[in-house]
Parts: C-alpha cells; sequence; structure tokens
C-alpha cells in the first residue's frame, strides 16, 4: 500500500510540476553531447572514460528482434539465444542479473533472468537506439552490472513536437532463413500546440530456420512410435540395432517465433520539458528447442502446435515520465517515472499448460541534476522496485511429484521482491583529466510463501574512471569499482523443475551479498585517417553466486543445479583498428576474448575469442554498402558437464540505398546476405550449446519516412 502512495505522489507531482513553472523563463544551453538517455548528464565525447557505444535505429532495423542476438555483432557482445523467441546479451562472459536490459532507463519487470527461454520484453525494432553502457554510471540503474547495461530507447512517449505536425515511419522486411515476415510503423502527430500523440507497433511471423548439416537422432519404441532427440552435427551412422537412427533434417524443429507489439503514447510538450504516459501491449509465442517432440514436420507453426514445448506469453505496460529544465534554485533538472507491468506466460507441451509464471512489476525513479558545485556536475536520484512473482505448475504433475515422493512440481514457491536505492554520479574536468564518481546503495527485502526465511540485506555500490587526453588524438582511460549484487529470489528459494530449460534447481537461503572488484583500462586513438582503440579488463568475485551441475543428466534428461558461492574471475581484452583507405572505403580489424574461471574451475558458457576484419563503403547517390569476415574459435575451456564448441567462420555482406520520393520524404532499401559460406555455427554462450544456429539466409527490406 505504501508504495501505491508514493506512485501517485510522484505521478502527481510529475504532472502538476510542469504547470508550476511553465511560465518561468529558462536558458538553454547547446552542446556537442553524446545522447545517451541512461546517462542523464550532459557530456562531450572527450567525457566517457569506457567503452559506451549506440546502436542507431538504420542498423537496429536490419538485425534480430531479440536483443541478445540484435546485440552480438557488438564488440565484446554475444547471445545466450534460446531459439528465435528469446535471447540476452552476453558482455564480456557475463549474463542474467549481471548484465542489466532496461526499457529506456526503467525495469523491464518481465522474467528473463529467471531462465534463458523466457524473452526480455523489449523490442529493438521499435527502438530509436540502444545503447551499452558500462562504468560509474551503470550505478544509476543497479549494482553488480559487471558486464555492463543495455538500454533500449523508445519512441513511445514523444519528447518534442513532431516536425511538420506529422512524422513517422513504416518498414517491412523479409528473411529467407526462417520466411521471418516482419511489419513495423509508427507516427506521431501534433494535437494541437503542446500535445503530440505516438502510436507504433509491429508484427513478426517466422517459422523454423534453416541449418546446414544438422542430424536428428530417432528412438523407435516398442509401440513403433517415432521419437526425436536433437543436437547431432555428426552423422557417424544412420542407424543402430535399438531401433535408432539418424535422419538429416534441413531445419531447426521449435524453432518458429511469432508476436506483436501495440504501444500508444502521449505527451503534453511545454519550452520547459514533458509529461506524458502510455500503454503497451505485447504478445509472443514462441517454440523451445532441443526437446523431444512430436508432429509438424513441415515447421508451419501456429498457436496451436503439437511440436514440443513453446511459450505463449502476454505483457501489459503502463508508463508515466515527466521531465522539467530548471524546477527550482540550484537543479538544472528534474526527471521522474513510474511503471507497471502485468506480465504473463505459459509454458505449453501440446495442447497442456506445464507451467505458469505470472510477475506483476512497480517501478518509480526520481533524478535531480544539479549545477554545478566547485566544478563538479552530477545526479542524484532514488528508486523503488516491487516484483510479485508467481509460478504455477499444471495438477498432473503435482500427482506424478507425489507418485515419486518428491516435490519437484513448482521451480519456486511465490515471493515478492522490494528494492529502495538511492544513487549518485558526479563528474568534474582537471586540466587534461576527467573523473567520474558513482556510487549506489541498495536494500532488497523478499518475502517469502512458503516456509522458509525471508530475505533482508544492503548492498553499498562504489565505482571511479578517469579519462586523461594525455597528447592529441590519445585518451588514456581507467576504470575500477567495487559492487555488492544482492541474491535473486531464485538463487535464494528455487526448489523444483524448470521444464523449458531440463533443470532441477535447489536454492540457497544462506547465500550472501556478491561481490565483485573491477579495474579496466583503455587506450584510445583518434585521426583523420587512423583510429584504434584497446581494453583490457579484469574482474575479482568473492561469493560469485552461480547453479553448481550436481551430476550430468538423469535418465529423464534433467540437470541438477544447487545455487552456491565461491571465488570467481573474468578477464579479457576488447580492440579495433580503423583505416580510411579513401573518402568512399574504411577498412577495420576487430577482435575480442574472455577468460572465465571459479574456484580455479572453467566458468560455465564463456564465449570462445572471435577475430574479424570489415569494410564499410559510402558511395555517392545514397549507395552504401559493408562486407565482413570474422573467425569465431573453437572454445575447449570447458566447465564440468559441458562439450566443447567447435569453431566457425562468419561471412556477411549488405547494400543499401537511401533516396527521396514525393514532397522529398526518405525512403531506404537493403539488402544483407548473412552467413554467406553456410557454415555450422554453434553458440558456447547459449544454455543449446548444440543446437546449431541459422544458416545461411538473406535479408531484404524497406522503410519509408515522412
Amino acid at each position: 500500500m505504501a508504495f501505491h502512495k508514493n506512485l501517485i505522489t510522484v505521478s502527481i507531482f510529475a504532472v502538476l510540476s510542469p504547470a508550476a513553472f511553465a511560465n518561468t523563463d529558462a536558458t538553454n544551453t547547446q552542446l556537442e553531447t553524446i545522447q545517451l538517455q541512461a546517462h542523464p548528464l550532459v557530456q562531450t565525447a572527450a567525457d566517457f572514460a569506457v567503452a559506451d557505444h549506440v546502436i542507431d535505429q538504420k542498423t537496429l532495423a536490419e538485425r534480430s528482434t531479440t536483443i541478445g542476438d540484435a546485440m552480438s555483432d557488438e564488440l565484446g557482445v554475444y547471445s545466450n539465444q534460446y531459439g528465435s523467441g528469446s535471447s540476452r546479451p552476453v558482455i564480456r562472459g557475463q549474463d542474467g542479473p549481471r548484465v542489466k536490459v532496461l526499457q529506456h532507463a526503467s525495469e523491464t519487470a518481465d522474467v528473463s533472468t529467471l531462465s534463458p527461454d523466457h524473452a526480455v520484453t523489449v523490442d529493438p525494432i521499435l527502438a530509436k537506439q540502444v545503447e551499452i553502457i558500462r562504468g560509474p554510471s551503470t550505478l544509476l540503474y543497479g549494482a553488480g552490472t559487471v558486464g555492463g547495461l543495455v538500454n533500449v530507447t523508445d519512441q513511445k512517449i514523444p519528447t518534442q513536437m513532431p516536425n511538420n505536425g506529422l512524422e513517422g515511419q513504416v518498414g517491412l522486411r523479409y528473411n529467407t532463413g526462417s520466411d521471418e515476415k516482419l511489419a513495423s510503423a509508427g507516427v506521431t502527430a501534433a494535437i494541437g500546440d503542446q500535445f503530440a500523440l505516438r502510436v507504433e507497433g509491429s508484427k513478426r511471423k517466422a517459422n523454423d530456420y534453416i541449418t546446414p548439416n544438422y542430424w536428428v537422432e530417432h528412438h523407435n519404441d516398442e509401440a513403433g512410435h517415432d521419437d526425436h532427440d536433437h543436437g547431432h552435427n555428426d552423422p557417424g551412422h544412420d542407424h543402430d540395432d535399438e531401433g535408432t537412427h539418424l535422419d538429416k533434417a534441413r531445419r531447426v524443429e521449435n524453432t518458429f517465433a511469432e508476436g506483436q507489439t501495440v504501444n500508444i503514447g502521449g505527451s503534453w510538450i511545454h519550452d520547459r520539458g514533458f509529461v506524458g504516459m502510455s500503454y503497451s501491449n505485447r504478445q509472443d509465442k514462441y517454440g523451445l528447442p532441443g526437446h523431444g517432440s512430436h508432429g509438424d514436420e513441415d515447421g508451419d507453426h501456429t498457436h496451436e502446435h503439437t511440436a514440443g514445448p513453446w511459450v505463449d506469453l502476454e505483457s501489459h505496460r503502463y508508463d508515466l515520465r515527466t521531465e522539467l529544465d530548471q524546477p527550482f534554485v540550484g537543479f538544472d533538472k528534474l526527471r521522474a517515472h513510474a511503471s507497471f507491468t502485468d506480465y504473463e506466460h505459459d509454458e505449453i507441451e501440446g495442447h497442456e499448460v506445464v507451467s505458469n509464471f505470472k510477475n506483476k512489476g512497480y517501478d518509480a525513479r526520481l533524478e535531480l541534476v544539479h549545477k554545478p558545485v566547485a566544478g563538479w556536475e552530477g545526479v542524484f536520484g532514488t528508486q523503488y522496485s516491487q516484483q510479485q512473482l508467481d509460478i504455477a505448475a499444471a495438477a498432473h504433475d503435482h500427482a506424478e511429484d507425489e507418485h515419486d515422493g518428491h516435490d519437484h512440481a513448482v521451480l519456486m514457491p511465490n515471493t515478492k521482491t522490494e528494492k529502495y536505492s538511492l544513487f549518485g554520479l558526479e563528474h568534474k574536468q582537471f586540466g587534461d583529466v576527467h573523473v567520474e564518481l558513482g556510487a549506489r546503495v541498495e536494500h532488497q527485502k523478499i518475502d517469502v510463501d512458503a516456509d522458509l526465511k525471508d530475505y533482508s540485506d544492503t548492498g553499498v555500490s562504489a565505482s571511479a574512471a578517469s579519462n586523461w587526453q594525455f597528447a592529441p588524438n590519445y585518451k588514456l582511460s581507467l576504470t575500477g569499482s567495487h559492487q555488492q549484487r544482492l541474491p535473486l529470489a531464485q538463487e535464494l528459494y528455487a526448489q523444483g523443475k524448470h521444464y523449458a530449460t531440463k533443470t532441477i534447481e535447489h536454492g540457497n537461503v544462506n547465500l550472501s551479498p556478491e561481490k565483485s572488484n573491477n579495474l579496466e583500462l583503455g587506450l584510445h586513438y583518434e585521426a583523420d585517417k587512423l583510429d584504434y582503440s584497446l581494453h583490457v579488463y579484469h574482474n575479482w568475485f568473492d561469493n560469485y553466486i552461480y547453479g553448481q551441475a550436481q551430476g550430468a543428466r538423469n535418465e529423464e534428461g534433467f540437470l541438477e543445479l544447487e545455487y552456491t558461492q565461491d571465488k570467481a574471475k573474468f578477464y579479457g581484452t576488447e580492440a579495433k583498428l580503423g583505416y580510411q583507405i579513401s573518402p568512399d572505403y574504411k577498412l577495420s580489424v576487430f577482435g575480442d576474448y574472455v577468460r572465465g574461471e571459479i574456484d580455479n574451475q572453467n566458468a560455465p558458457r564463456v564465449p570462445a575469442g572471435r577475430l574479424g576484419t570489415k569494410v564499410d563503403a559510402n558511395f555517392a547517390d545514397g549507395w552504401s554498402g559493408m562486407a565482413e569476415y570474422y573467425r569465431v574459435f573453437k572454445q575447449d575451456k570447458v566447465a564440468a558437464y559441458e562439450q566443447e564448441t567447435a569453431g566457425y567462420n562468419m561471412v556477411n555482406v549488405g547494400v543499401a540505398y537511401a533516396g527521396n520520393y514525393a514532397n522529398k520524404q526518405d525512403y531506404r532499401v537493403y539488402f544483407k546476405a548473412n552467413n554467406l559460406l553456410d557454415d555450422e555455427v554453434y553458440s558456447h554462450a547459449s544454455f543449446l550449446s548444440n543446437i546449431p544456429q541459422l544458416g545461411r539466409n538473406f535479408t531484404v527490406g524497406v522503410e519509408f519516412g515522412f
């Protein structure tokens, strides 16, 4: 009840504050800035001490609809994809809660951190841009985000009036690898002089995707039925004496995905800021590969299928945002945001619901950017979030577990997690050195609906970064942090089966906060023709929380995991060199590598090293193109009960044309050829490292702007 009062208070203040100050004169300073939504301070490119990066809308339009796959082309980033419907970014060997994904600088309030088969409910196709943030500014949004932070900046609440009263964009795309058809559209319209309405949406439908040299093992039971077992890339033989045989499959079964997103938002916009609200509805249906299945051999799936397990997801979200320049004496800007998300998904086998996940999420934050004090500029604020998680299993599963004497029907009991946070970020220029300091205090309470003790603890995190321009065109950066991550409810209270990942998880109520000390050193050079960057980093963990395998999979294919804590370390490097060969062509060479160890043993799902080269071309008359090759190396430094993953070569080329049509409106047509060598791609960062990824495929698309 206290939260609802706080939410109402913030909402009323957000609505009334612009009106109260609307007639006050304000002075706006125009600066050459980097526009990062997740970094609330006005900064120039020289200010950043770490490898922050922005992926623009034009690039996102050609990439995946899931956030992990959409980011996997970036340096240091891989994806833990789970078929075509779900993926999260893996940054520097970290994923889950150590790589926070934000929806316009706010909590997504889904259940994607619980399991890789749970979709992250952000839509890169409708995004304005996606930001990869590292360094002290990550502490504005969460602690323990050692890998980094990914912020998907949306457009559903307008922040300025549209040009000429109406603007928008329409996009269409088709991909041959999965017969994917994707449509997206967004329109912002002025209603009067100060109100803007935004309506946008996307719709996608994709078949099972194609892959090269994929062999499926079939087991004939006594009744003569055919059962399937996936994950064989070596034919070896085509049958054995026990009725098992291997068949070559063109498509990876149960990798279909379909979904739609609709956003409606409106803002009152004035000369000092804006206040706006939005409603979002997202629906997804996607398969979970890697399980035995029956039927639908042609791969043409709808929401009523009999093949394999699949997810039926729906999310309703309400957002309120406001910004106000010069709110009162001593402050340059006020930002407030509140959201409520009602999320639910079913995990279904055939036509039966195996498990149901419900989550009601609340999030509210208030930021104040203060005027310079002794040369220090900064922001501080407070945040409250709550998640009420309810997981249920089918009734017949309870009966089966009672029969075998085990209580494995539900992954974990119902929980309510509350977080109260205070945060701050400051920066100042000292001659040629720019300094940035960040801190976050986070208190977490978890109430559990079971005969287990509730959780309550506080974590304190701090970070510092310096950026030294020691010579013309050169920058040397150093970043250090001490972070404390409080355990998730799942890590504390899991006590049952998760059918999608085929695991039996055991939580540990005695877990203590995960602590890490982190260092990163970077060197940057940028001139007219030549530019390069090199980053090396090392993360030392005390009480690193992870699910430790308790043996090989049982006869039903389930793997037992017990959450525990140990010392761990992750270290690696990222490098990129670019040279402008001519006004039309730029050549780049890039590579990344990460190594992870837990208790002096190999950490699980750590991606292999990568090395590649790329040519970007910008011709006259609106034409542009690219060609890239990279090698992902074999990963043979594997954890217990993991298998080695073979290396692969990736060749991609693309060409695009941008022009104008009637009334000087713009359009863009693009074509991409992906995995031209049709190489077998197995991702070690994925829980499904034995399931091949998409083979050779082609994408064609068009966008119209008005």
